[in-house]
């Protein structure tokens, strides 16, 4: 489904992003890293609203009292099963978008020379805050399964989850995930050619040039 492929290529793209954000030589991977975690998260917030039962935002909007006594059942070991997201987990979800997003504006905003080291402290905070709520949300879902005796990391590969039937997803829409994925190797593999960034070689050969003027 879109909202799988969705999950998997942000997780491969946020990795990817962590570990070139310290070298000046994997620039241009991190900036196309940066740029897809925006359009994916674009993608998700549109999903959110349009998209199948469970990947609407409004199927795991929980009041405070809810997500309070779904916390106090996780402390008395005998949590509430959802078929969808928990309490807990739509809490991951929405701090890992809003964190997503300030991450990649204010990565856009530097690469604009906006800011200075100032945003590039606070851009450098939020990955890491991003960092810190996944690291949570993987332990969430690693206990999630231990208390209901079920795979939640298979169900999330396969998409497939027990439960009542007609709580099921009958259209899962998997000609959108695939035009995703599609969509974003096209753009990892032909990114230079869309000139939205100079290549590091570029910026060598306009500085070069420079140079020789001087």
């Amino acid at each position: 489904s879109p909202t799988r492929v969705f999950h998997w290529l942000l997780a491969v793209t946020f990795t990817g992003a962590l570990l070139t954000s310290e070298s000046d030589r994997f620039l241009d991977l991190h900036l196309v890293l940066g740029y897809t975690l925006l359009g994916l998260i674009a993608f998700r917030l549109i999903w959110g609203f349009v998209g199948t039962r469970y990947a609407r935002f409004r199927s795991f909007l929980f009041s405070p009292g809810e997500t309070a006594d779904y916390v106090s059942s996780l402390v008395k070991a005998s949590p509430k099963r959802y078929i969808g997201h928990n309490p807990a987990g739509s809490i991951a979800v929405f701090a890992l978008l809003g964190l997503g997003i300030a991450s990649g504006l204010s990565g856009v905003l530097l690469l604009q020379n906006v800011g200075g080291e100032a945003l590039e402290e606070v851009h450098e905070v939020l990955s890491y805050g991003m960092l810190l709520v996944v690291g949570i949300h993987v332990g969430g879902v690693l206990l999630s399964s231990l208390m209901h005796k079920e795979n939640l990391v298979r169900a999330m590969m396969t998409g497939f989850k027990s439960g009542p039937a007609e709580e099921g997803i009958r259209l899962t829409h998997l000609w959108l995930g695939v035009i995703m994925l599609l969509a974003v190797l096209a753009f990892w593999f032909g990114y230079p050619a869309t000139g939205l960034i100079p290549t590091n070689s570029e910026m060598t050969q306009s500085q070069h040039y420079d140079d020789d003027d001087d």
